[in-house]
């Protein structure tokens, strides 16, 4: 499989639930696809507009090619993920989660240091003591020949989404 087969594949598995954007530019950094995705609950009295609650929770993904990974291009995607949470996560009174997925994608597995960074990486923060809510971030790397996965602890989640296959 090819990257531009294994983005449509991807593209495939996400269209019912994300917006989705190709070549996409996200503060200067280009993304091969980013996508976003909303969701809203709420509970209300005799009306919709007698609201009692609400709850928002909302997933970004960023997928990014390397012809090879080093330390370097890792801590500039890790960077664009952490300093993307204040352009993309609005922490208000009815924000409860939100969470960033980076995937990065290559053709060869990297060396060991790099997979053991991303395997180590985590990244959490709360608003206002969690009051308004947290996000977390997943890093995945995937590897088109060697058809290789490895995750980050929080990336777990949604391995088998990032497959190929």
């Amino acid at each position: 499989m090819d990257y531009k087969e294994y983005l449509d594949n991807i593209e495939r598995k996400l269209k019912s639930y994300f917006d989705i954007e190709r070549d996409y530019e996200f503060n200067g950094y280009p993304l091969d696809l980013y996508a976003k995705f909303h969701f809203r609950n709420e509970r209300y009295i005799l009306s919709k507009k007698l609201v009692i609650y609400a709850i928002e929770n909302n997933e970004y993904i960023f997928i990014k090619y390397f012809d090879g990974i080093d330390g370097t291009c890792l801590k500039e995607f890790i960077d664009l993920l952490i300093k993307s949470i204040d352009e993309v996560v609005k922490p208000d009174e009815n924000h409860m989660s939100s969470v960033i997925t980076g995937v990065l994608v290559t053709k060869y597995k990297p060396n060991e240091e790099i997979v053991d960074a991303i395997r180590k990486f985590k990244y959490h923060k709360g608003f206002a003591f969690g009051f308004r809510g947290w996000v977390d971030i997943r890093l995945v790397l995937v590897t088109m020949k060697d058809e290789y996965i490895v995750t980050n602890k929080k990336g777990k989640e949604v391995r088998e989404v990032y497959s190929i296959n």
